[in-house]
């Protein structure tokens, strides 16, 4: 009997579970973006003239979508200070990282457990992480609550902070 209730409760569960693939995640791109290159697996794509790419390991289960920002050399300690705090309050399911030289917006996830709709969520913050960095750094309209050390930088709606953008 404990077997059997076991069962009823797990297999729902894996019932679940999500299958995405490189095959749906080319008909998302291809929904999203204004124009898209590359293959299953491997894309680049444009919204607004922002540059995406998305590349996939099936092997191990992995996915990324990034978009670069800016030379990270052109950068000031103070721009970099407040986009390692945006990655806490305000970058909500994407991070700003540094590789190469570059500052990204990256989205980095198990793949077969993503849902259509978290990977148009997840373009969609990729998106708004390029846009906003140096201003908001929002990736979403939603902020976690901050200022509770008050020698954070303050992040100013209409100040542009100026960087090299790519």
């Amino acid at each position: 009997m404990k077997k059997w209730l076991f069962l009823l409760l797990v297999l729902p569960i894996y019932g679940f579970s999500q299958n995405m693939n490189n095959d749906t995640l080319h008909e998302i791109y291809t929904t999203v973006s204004d124009s898209i290159q590359g293959n299953n697996g491997a894309w680049q794509f444009f919204i607004r003239e922002v540059p995406i790419m998305s590349i996939t390991d099936t092997n191990h289960n992995r996915m990324r979508i990034i978009s670069p920002i800016a030379d990270s050399g052109s950068l000031t300690d103070d721009l970099i200070k407040a986009a390692l705090v945006a990655n806490f309050h305000t970058a909500l399911d994407v991070k700003y990282a540094v590789s190469d030289g570059v500052i990204w917006s990256v989205f980095i996830h198990p793949l077969k457990e993503l849902s259509d709709e978290q990977v148009k969520d997840a373009v969609s913050q990729v998106y708004y992480a390029n846009v906003n960095f140096g201003t908001t750094f929002a990736s979403t309209g939603l902020t976690f609550p901050s200022r509770l050390n008050k020698k954070e930088p303050e992040i100013k709606e209409n100040k542009k902070t100026e960087f090299k953008k790519l």
